[in-house]
């Protein structure tokens, strides 16, 4: 039983109904690591173990009556930017440090539908606001595979959780990168499904036509068994889209049946050497090139393309981005919503410090910056001029994938820094360079392990695909991690038995 928290999802699920171990077992194991050895990572906001353990033993009940669920029992946790009946809700920001929500988002009602047992909330950059989970109001979450070095942003939490063993599956948020640079820096697989797959109902806005949730796991699979009941369209979300309902686990088994020798024959892998340039870490180049190389052995063709350069990519990223934080976080004033300050002496009083007492410095700067961007005078110099670069943006993607069925590319430019280099925030916005264009242009990408540093920490290779083709990009991950063993190593926290 001391190893349950190294089981896949589809292990998990096989040992639940062979009655190798109750859901019940599962959940106390998982707490158990957590009370023990999350006091190191910090990747949980708030704990919500009592109700697990009462979820567990009702979803043991229910499989013993006939429950057929594939998930039902399974433990996973919630990136604290999902709106969670009755549980506090921070978002990682002083702002929202007594906010207990009085419904779910869409999300989580359906992952709770699909009788999962949630053990809480985990940490996170403020607002979402950040590339390494260093910004939370709860204090920086370390890396499981070093402690000394970040997790990743700003699904940090979600990121170190898993890689820790504290829990095997968990929900994330990605806006400019936010699932798959803490994947790549804690040694997992995560996908950013398209834009309008996963409803944003209840999620706490950052930029709205960028925000999309997806999931966390050790494996591609992992992630398809997650990211199943999160999608559909969802008539309360206006940015949600009616489209076809994959089966992502049934389209990895049935593409498992079929796989030969060169399981990945007629797959054309694009590479832009724009994604390859100055700025991408020697140690990251070799590992993401020796995994296309592993892709060519697989029966998979290397193909050049073109895109965008990352430099525009990240310019129109941060104009539109803050203008879209600027708008939504308008609302968290002292009044309508959100921290209030003591004592104001009269209502100006109140804005600004309820604002500045509220918000994270990070927080500030983007808000500082989309204001600018929208005010008179800047609107058609920045803000409308980075719409059209968008356009741009999409066009280039749309060309590219004329010559290739994936686009490949580093997920992140370097494997995970130390927390205590305090990066410039403009240093620490290149760290987006390789992710953003996918969320501008509305596409799924996954970020998956392609092997460890000479200091030991992971590296992620990401996989961008067309939109609504998240099953291509999970049975082409799954395929190659059949082959390979890159994302069965652990942590050395994950190694640490309690």
């Amino acid at each position: 039983m001391s190893e349950l928290h190294h089981l896949s999802t589809q292990q998990l699920i096989t040992g639940l109904q062979a009655k190798q171990f109750s859901s019940l077992d599962l959940t106390e194991h998982f707490i158990k690591r957590i009370d023990a050895l999350d006091s190191k990572i910090n990747s949980f906001i708030t704990h919500t173990s009592e109700t697990a353990r009462a979820q567990a033993q009702a979803a043991d009940e229910m499989r013993a009556q006939g429950d057929k669920r594939p998930l039902l029992g399974v433990p996973m946790a919630h990136k604290d930017i999902f709106c969670t009946q009755g549980v506090l809700t921070t978002c990682g920001s002083k702002m929202l440090h007594n906010f207990v929500s009085p419904y779910s988002a869409t999300i989580v009602t359906n992952i709770d539908k699909a009788g999962m047992i949630s053990l809480g909330k985990l940490n996170m950059d403020e607002f979402a606001m950040g590339s390494d989970s260093s910004s939370s109001y709860y204090g920086a979450v370390h890396n499981p595979w070093n402690l000394e070095h970040v997790p990743g942003g700003s699904s940090g939490g979600s990121a170190s959780a898993i890689a820790a063993g504290f829990i095997p599956l968990a929900t994330a948020s990605d806006t400019g990168g936010s699932i798959r640079q803490p994947a790549s820096f804690c040694g997992l697989t995560g996908i950013k499904p398209t834009y309008g797959r996963v409803s944003r109902f209840g999620m706490i806005a950052y930029a709205s036509s960028l925000d999309q949730a997806g999931s966390l796991g050790r494996s591609a699979k992992d992630c398809a068994y997650l990211l199943q009941p999160m999608i559909g369209h969802d008539p309360r979300d206006a940015t949600s889209i009616k489209h076809d309902m994959p089966n992502y686990v049934q389209d990895i088994n049935e593409a498992e049946a079929q796989a030969g020798d060169k399981p990945l024959a007629g797959l054309r892998i694009g590479v832009a050497k724009e994604y390859f340039s100055e700025g991408l870490n020697a140690e990251v180049d070799q590992l993401v090139r020796a995994a296309l190389q592993q892709y060519e052995d697989l029966g998979a063709t290397v193909v050049e393309v073109n895109i965008t350069d990352p430099e525009i990519t990240l310019a129109t990223y941060y104009m539109l981005a803050p203008a879209e934080a600027s708008s939504n976080l308008s609302r968290f004033d002292g009044v309508r919503f959100g921290y209030r300050c003591d004592n104001p002496k009269d209502l100006i009083d109140l804005y600004t410090r309820s604002r500045s007492e509220g918000f994270g410095p990070e927080v500030q700067r983007r808000i500082l910056m989309g204001t600018y961007s929208l005010s008179a005078g800047y609107f058609d110099a920045y803000y409308i001029k980075a719409q059209k670069i968008r356009r741009l943006i999409i066009k280039d993607f749309d060309d590219a994938f004329a010559h290739c069925d994936v686009i490949a590319s580093p997920t992140a430019p370097t494997a995970a820094y130390k927390l205590s280099e305090n990066l410039d925030p403009a240093t620490m916005y290149l760290g987006d360079v390789y992710t953003i264009g996918v969320n501008l242009a509305g596409l799924p990408a996954l970020s998956q392990p392609v092997g460890l540093t000479a200091a030991g920490l992971p590296v992620g290779l990401q996989l961008i695909g067309q939109h609504w083709q998240e099953s291509k990009l999970l049975t082409t991950a799954h395929l190659f991690q059949q082959r390979t063993d890159h994302h069965l190593q652990h942590s050395a926290i994950a190694k640490e038995t309690v």
